[in-house]
């Protein structure tokens, strides 16, 4: 098990502890699974892309390490900054 710091944004602010593809696997080379691509069965045209994880990565295996504050919004001026009006 390799274990990062990460930002998280959502669902609130926080620092996670997170676990990490190894970077010598022979399956994925570190990348932590594979996609794979696929067509419709019909049309055979692309349909999107699938993601399977690796066996040497846990995606599921994360910690809140620390909560962070929630940073109060500016509040905006009624003055629009971007008028019509020559600087000059």
């Amino acid at each position: 098990m390799r274990l990062r710091i990460r930002h998280s944004t959502w669902p609130r602010p926080a620092l996670i502890l997170t676990d990490t593809p190894t970077p010598a696997c022979p399956d994925c080379g570190g990348e932590g699974g594979h996609h794979h691509d696929y067509g419709d069965y019909e049309t055979g045209e692309y349909a999107g892309t699938e993601w399977e994880p690796c066996h040497c990565w846990d995606e599921t295996r994360r910690w809140v390490v620390l909560p962070l504050p929630r940073l109060p919004r500016p509040q905006r001026t009624g003055i629009d900054p971007w008028g019509d009006e020559p600087p000059f």
